[in-house]
C-alpha cells in the first residue's frame, strides 16, 4: 500500500464518509417532511432553513475535503465547494434577510443571489475536462459540438413553453437558470462525446446532479409562468438531490485512484464507448426534428438538432480521413524506412499466417540473409554509401520472388525471405539462386562493390513449430554458413551445438580481447627449391575457458559481426611479432599475418604496424601482411594507398587465397604486392586435373612476369609438392611440411634436424594428368 493509499484509507475516506452520511441524513429528514411537515414556528424554521441548507453545506465540506486529497482535480472540487456553499448562503440570505425586509424581493436581487453558483460549476466543468483530456484532436472538437448541440436540443425540448409577451421580472430571472443549466449540460455532454462512455462514477454522479438541478429549474420556471411563486415541496427536493449527488461524487472521487485521461490519438478513439454519446445525440436530434415537422418554425431545439446533424456529417467525412491515415500509419509501422521493404513486424505477421496454414506436406521455408563485408563498406565509403547499398538489395532480389513470397529487412544488413508452401530442398535451391544474384557487383556512387552473403534456411512446422523458433533456426543456420564460409546452410537440429549462440560468442570475444585469451599458432613455409624455411604464417586461436581451443572458423564471423576485426587484427599482429622476436635475428624467418578488409582500408594501419615493429625490436622485413583479394573490392583506391605506404616502409605484402575471389588482372597490374598465395582449391588437384595444372602453370608465369613470388597453400603430400616445384612455384605451405603449432613447438621444430633439409622429392618426368592406380 502506497502512502497516498494509506492517506485515503486512514484519513480522507472516514472523514468524507461521515460528512456524506450526515448530508444524506439531512436529505432524508427533509424528505420525510412531506409526510409530517412541522407546523409553523421554530420547528418549521429549522426544517426549512437548517435541514435544507445542511445538505448544501455538508456537501460543500465533502467537496472541500476531496480537493485537499486530489491535487490534480483540486480546481474541480474547490469550484463545486463554492457552488454548493453559494447556494446555501443565498437561501439563508433570502429567507432570513430579504423576505422580511422587502416582502416581494426584486427580480434583479434574485438574480444576484443564485446565479453566481453557475460560474463556479462552469469552472468545475473546465477542471474536469482538463483532468481527463490532456491533448486534443480536430475530430474531438466536432464530437464535442455534436454532444453540445444534442444536449441543447434535448434540454430545450424539456423546458415548458411560455408566452413571449410576459414581461414579469421574476419570469425573466427564472428563465436564466434553465438556460445556464442547459449550457452546463451541453458542455458535459460534449466532454462525454470526446472521452466516450466509461466507468467514471464521479463524472456520472456529477451529470446526475446537474440533471436534477436542471429539472428543478425547469419546474421553478413553470411555476413562475403560472404565477405560483412557492418553492416548497418536491421542487426543493430536486435541488437537494443535485447537491447530494455532487457530495457522493466527491466522496467516490476521494476513494478511487486518478481517472485515466482520454487518448487524443484517433487510433485509440475507436469503439462503441466513444460512438455512443454522439449516436444518442443524433437520435435525439432526429426525434426533435420529427416532432417539429410541419410547424411554423423550428425554434431553438430544432435549430440545435439541425446543427447536430450537420456536425455529424462533417465528423463522418473526417472519420474517413482518419481511417485513411490509420491505414497509412499501419503501413508505415510494417515498412522499413530505409529500403521500403516490409520490416520485421510485417514478416512476423505474414509468417504467423503462413505457419497457421502449413503442415508436413505444405511446409514453410524461411531464408535469413546476412551480407558479408558490409561493415567494410561503411568503414571505407561511409554509412551513406552503406545505406545506398542496402537500398539496392531489394530491387536486385524482387524479380526472383514469386507471388505470395515476402522479402523483408530485419535490420542492419540482415534480410529475410518467406517462402510459403516450400520444402527444405526447394528452399536451399532458392537460397542458392538469391545468393548468386547478391554476388553480382553493385554500383554505389560510381564504385563497383562486391559483397558476399550468408544464408540460413529453416522450415516449419518441422523442425520449427512457431515463428519464433523458425527465426531462431534460420539464424543458427545462417551463422553456421558464415562460420564455415559455405554461403548457404540449412538448419540441422543439434542439441550439443553452440553455433546458434552468437550473441554470447561475441560478448565472450570482447572478454577474450581484454583478458588475453587469444594466441597464435604458426605454420612453416618452405622453399620448394632446397627446402629452407622462408617464413611462417600466424593463425589465430582462441583458448576459450569453457569451449576449449577454437579455430578461426568459430572466431572470425563473431568478430566481424561484433565490429571487432580491427582490434582483433591489432592483437594478432602483436602476438605474431612477439613470437617472431623470439627467433629473430638468429633465424631471419618473417612472419605472415592476415589482414581484414577493415584493416586494409585503415589509413592508420602503417603507423600501427611501425609502432608494433619498434616495440618488438624487429625490422620491416620481419613481417608480411596477407590480404584476401576480395577485401580490396570495397575501396580499391584506398586499399592501394595503404598497401603502397606499407611497401614504402619495407613491409612485404601478399595476396592470399588467390583464385577463389573476384580475381581481376587489373588489380594485379596496379596492386602493390610482393607475392601471390594460390588457394588450396587449385593446388589440391594439380597433376591430377589438366585444367587445374594449366591454371597453376600460367599463374606461376604471370606472377613471375609481374615480379611476384608464388606460394602454394594446401600442400598435403610430397607428390603434390613435386608437381608444384616443377611448375615453378616458389614456396609451399601445408600439412606435407608441418601443421600449425604453438610458438614453443615451432622453435623446437626449427631447431630439429630434418633429413636432407628438404621435403621435396625428385620431380616427375612428365606433367600429364595422373590416373588412379588399378586395384
Amino acid at each position: 500500500m502506497t502512502g497516498s493509499d494509506a492517506q485515503h484509507r486512514n484519513g480522507h475516506a472516514p472523514s468524507t464518509g461521515r460528512l456524506l452520511i450526515a448530508c444524506l441524513a439531512a436529505l432524508a429528514l427533509y424528505a420525510s417532511g412531506f409526510v409530517a411537515r412541522p407546523p409553523w414556528g421554530p420547528a418549521a424554521v429549522g426544517y426549512d432553513l437548517v435541514l435544507y441548507n445542511a445538505v448544501f453545506l455538508l456537501g460543500a465540506l465533502v467537496c472541500r475535503r476531496t480537493a485537499a486529497h486530489r491535487p490534480r482535480e483540486r480546481m474541480v472540487w474547490l469550484a463545486l465547494t463554492v457552488a454548493l456553499a453559494a447556494g446555501a448562503v443565498s437561501t439563508i440570505v433570502y429567507g432570513v434577510g430579504l423576505v422580511p425586509a422587502f416582502g416581494d424581493v426584486p427580480a434583479w436581487l434574485l438574480l444576484l443571489l443564485w446565479l453566481p453558483s453557475y460560474p463556479a460549476m462552469a469552472v468545475a466543468l473546465v477542471g474536469l475536462i482538463r483532468s481527463r483530456v490532456r491533448t486534443t484532436h480536430p475530430s474531438m472538437w466536432l464530437d464535442a459540438l455534436i454532444g453540445a448541440l444534442g444536449a441543447v436540443a434535448f434540454a430545450v425540448t424539456l423546458l415548458p413553453s411560455m408566452p413571449s409577451g410576459n414581461g414579469d421580472g421574476a419570469l425573466a430571472v427564472a428563465r436564466l437558470y434553465p438556460v445556464a443549466d442547459t449550457l452546463l449540460l451541453a458542455a458535459i455532454t460534449a466532454m462525454g462525446a470526446v472521452i466516450g462512455v466509461r466507468r467514471d462514477w464521479p463524472l456520472a454522479l456529477l451529470v446526475g446532479g446537474l440533471l436534477c438541478t436542471l429539472v428543478g429549474d425547469a419546474l421553478y420556471l413553470s411555476y413562475v409562468a403560472r404565477g405560483e411563486l412557492t418553492v416548497d415541496g418536491p421542487l426543493n427536493l430536486t435541488w437537494l438531490a443535485g447537491a447530494a449527488l455532487t457530495a457522493v461524487a466527491a466522496h467516490v472521487a476521494g476513494r478511487t485512484g486518478r481517472t485515466a485521461p482520454a487518448d487524443a490519438d484517433p487510433v485509440a478513439r475507436i469503439g462503441w464507448r466513444v460512438v455512443l454519446v454522439p449516436f444518442a445525440c443524433n437520435a435525439i436530434s432526429l426525434a426533435v426534428l420529427v416532432t417539429a415537422w410541419g410547424g411554423s418554425s423550428l425554434g431553438i431545439a430544432g435549430w440545435a438538432a439541425v446543427g447536430c446533424l450537420l456536425a455529424t456529417l462533417a465528423r463522418t467525412a473526417m472519420s474517413f480521413q482518419e481511417i485513411r491515415g490509420l491505414h497509412e500509419i499501419r503501413e508505415q509501422a510494417r515498412t522499413d524506412e530505409l529500403t521500403g521493404l516490409p520490416n520485421r513486424r510485417a514478416l512476423l505477421e505474414r509468417a504467423r499466417a503462413a505457419l497457421a496454414a502449413a503442415d508436413a506436406r505444405r511446409p514453410v521455408a524461411l531464408l535469413l540473409l546476412d551480407l558479408d563485408g558490409f561493415k567494410e563498406v561503411n568503414d571505407s565509403l561511409g554509412h551513406s554509401a552503406g545505406d545506398d547499398l542496402l537500398r539496392l538489395v531489394g530491387p536486385r532480389l524482387w524479380p526472383e520472388l514469386s507471388a505470395g513470397e515476402l522479402l523483408a529487412r530485419l535490420g542492419g544488413d540482415e534480410f529475410a525471405v518467406l517462402l510459403p508452401a516450400t520444402g527444405l530442398d526447394a528452399g536451399i535451391s532458392r537460397a542458392e539462386e538469391l545468393r548468386a544474384r547478391v554476388l553480382e557487383p553493385f554500383v554505389v556512387r560510381g564504385v563497383r562493390l562486391h559483397v558476399g552473403v550468408s544464408i540460413g534456411v529453416a522450415t516449419a512446422p518441422v523442425p520449427a513449430a512457431s515463428v519464433t523458433e523458425l527465426l531462431r533456426c534460420a539464424d543458427v543456420a545462417m551463422y553456421a554458413a558464415k562460420t564455415a564460409r559455405e554461403g548457404v546452410r540449412s538448419y540441422v537440429p543439434d542439441p550439443h551445438s553452440g553455433t546458434g549462440d552468437r550473441l554470447r560468442t561475441m560478448e565472450d570475444l570482447r572478454t577474450a580481447l581484454d583478458e588475453g585469451q587469444l594466441l597464435v599458432h604458426l605454420q612453416p613455409q618452405v622453399a620448394l627449391a632446397g627446402g629452407a624455411v622462408v617464413g611462417v604464417e600466424a593463425l589465430v586461436r582462441w583458448q576459450h575457458p569453457e569451449r576449449g581451443l577454437l579455430s578461426p572458423a568459430a572466431l572470425l564471423p563473431a568478430a566481424e559481426q561484433a565490429g571487432l576485426m580491427r582490434p582483433l587484427t591489432d592483437t594478432v599482429l602483436g602476438l605474431a611479432l612477439s613470437a617472431a622476436a623470439r627467433w629473430w635475428p638468429e633465424r631471419a624467418v618473417p612472419v605472415s599475418v592476415n589482414l581484414s578488409a577493415a584493416s586494409v582500408t585503415d589509413l592508420g594501419l602503417p603507423a600501427t604496424v611501425t609502432a608494433l615493429l619498434r616495440v618488438h625490436g624487429l625490422p620491416p622485413e620481419a613481417l608480411t601482411l596477407e590480404l584476401v583479394e576480395d577485401t580490396l573490392m570495397a575501396d580499391p583506391d584506398r586499399g592501394r594507398t595503404v598497401l603502397g605506404e606499407l611497401r614504402r616502409l619495407g613491409i612485404r605484402t601478399s595476396i592470399d587465397d588467390y583464385g577463389t575471389g573476384y580475381s581481376s588482372l587489373a588489380y594485379l597490374r596496379y596492386l602493390p604486392a610482393d607475392e601471390l598465395k594460390l588457394d588450396r582449391s587449385l593446388t589440391r588437384d594439380v597433376g591430377r586435373d589438366g585444367r587445374a595444372t594449366a591454371i597453376v602453370r600460367h599463374t606461376v608465369a604471370l606472377a613471375h612476369d609481374l615480379g611476384l613470388s608464388l606460394v602454394a597453400e594446401g600442400v598435403e603430400d610430397d607428390e603434390t609438392a613435386a608437381v608444384l616445384a616443377e611448375l615453378g612455384c616458389d614456396v609451399a605451405q601445408g600439412y606435407a611440411i608441418a601443421r600449425p603449432m604453438p610458438v614453443d613447438d615451432l622453435l623446437t621444430w626449427l631447431a630439429a634436424p630434418r633429413p636432407g633439409d628438404a621435403v621435396v622429392p625428385a620431380p616427375r618426368p612428365s606433367l600429364e594428368p595422373r590416373r588412379p592406380a588399378r586395384r
